[in-house]
């Protein structure tokens, strides 16, 4: 067995069971692309078996820090097993799930949705590549399906010395699937959508979102970065179910292509077209632009795409979130009420707090903040991979 050895001191983080081991912590050692190797303090102890990445600054990724671990078969097989177990006991009201989360399942670098009887894989790490055909099969018997595709196209598979893949792993069969969620249907495509096809970790917010607008009725709805609708189809709902009639939700994004499958969606839902209008356009343009002609809305919605994958990008990313947010609240009736989001690892809650709040001061608004919103359970951190917080909401209504 291959070992790597710390550098005197970085060792306090792998104490903490915290899974990352950067380039410059180690002082010497290595092993090939997804190798196994024990990790060792500068004294010699032993800290944890780890797949070794020698093109990525995350150098290595912890597997087990148990010392009596063997990192083989029968180990990835309990892993995900572990993981499959657990999300039956999460609150998850759809037939769309996230069975592994990376890290905070124990297995970094991968990333697994169930959609019905499909799974979507990516496989983001050297370690997770090293074991495809293993984890593949034990998926496949975790979960009792035949289906696999995978979608390990992810840009994070370059920053590890690996070339993109995708396609059918196990069994094959239609790429265009319906998903059940809540109280209604959402089409989406394993092979085209973004990410696994679906952003399953919104799924609390649409549901949120959509006893928002049961309960005050909103007359005017703008989703921003709509993607292919889940807020719109959400709201529609929430409407719906209210018995209000008359109201209008405006979707914006840049993609034709996702636009066109949030039609879709609503007429999968049976909703009326003429309740909804779809703009093609740049948002940050848009909101300026509804500022000039004196436009206001009752619920907005910013899910925008990532700004800042590392903290080394959260400065210019905060700009960027401000600037979105000050455009919004402006354009909020009083009472009205805004839900925000960032996904970016590198802003944490509460830098993305203090953001919301200079937004609102360089506005002029004030408002309460009703909810703070996350990952859908079935996207879980944990105590030691705080990172593992990726998306954080606020609810803000205008006073």
């Amino acid at each position: 067995m291959k070992t790597i050895r710390l550098r005197a001191g970085k060792e306090r983080s792998l104490q903490r069971r915290h899974p990352w081991i950067f380039e410059s912590a180690i002082a010497k050692g290595g092993g090939d692309p997804g190798e196994t190797v024990r990790v060792e303090s500068d004294s010699g102890a032993f800290l944890g078996w780890a797949a070794f990445s020698p093109k990525s600054k995350i150098r290595a990724r912890v597997w087990s820090f148990d010392e009596t671990q063997r990192i083989d078969a029968p180990f990835f097989v309990a892993a995900v097993a572990q993981s499959t177990r657990a999300r039956g006991r999460f609150d998850i009201n759809s037939d769309g799930c996230r069975l592994i989360h990376g890290e905070s399942d124990g297995l970094p670098g991968l990333i697994v949705d169930r959609y019905g009887d499909t799974l979507v894989a990516q496989f983001t790490s050297a370690g997770v590549e090293r074991w495809k055909d293993v984890i593949a099969d034990a998926l496949l018997a975790a979960t009792g399906l035949t289906r696999l595709y995978e979608r390990s196209d992810a840009s994070s598979r370059a920053l590890e010395g690996l070339s993109e893949a995708t396609g059918w792993l196990r069994g094959e069969g239609a790429t265009d699937l319906v998903l059940r969620e809540h109280d209604w249907k959402l089409a989406l495509s394993i092979a085209d959508g973004h990410k696994t096809g679906f952003y399953l970790d919104q799924r609390d917010s649409r549901k949120k979102f959509s006893d928002y607008a049961r309960r005050l009725g909103f007359r005017r709805v703008l989703n921003c970065y709509c993607y292919t609708g889940g807020f719109t189809v959400a709201a529609l709902a929430g409407l719906r179910a209210g018995g209000f009639t008359g109201s209008e939700v405006m979707s914006i994004d840049s993609s034709a292509l996702a636009l066109e499958q949030a039609r879709a969606n609503l007429a999968l839902n049976g909703f009326d077209p003429d309740q909804a209008q779809f703009l093609d356009a740049d948002v940050n343009a848009s909101l300026r632009r509804f500022l000039d002609q004196g436009r206001t809305f009752d619920a907005i919605v910013l899910d925008p795409p990532k700004f800042a994958p590392t903290m080394a990008h959260a400065e210019r990313a905060s700009r960027a979130y401000k600037d979105i947010n000050r455009l919004a609240l402006k354009l909020l009736e009083p009472g009205g009420v805004l839900f925000t989001y960032s996904c970016s690892g590198g802003i944490s809650a509460d830098l993305f707090h203090k953001i919301v709040a200079g937004a609102g001061s360089d506005a002029g608004v004030d408002g309460y903040i009703t909810e703070r919103m996350g990952g859908a359970p079935d996207h879980p951190m944990t105590i030691a991979f705080p990172e593992g917080e990726y998306l954080k909401g606020l609810v803000v209504m205008r006073k």
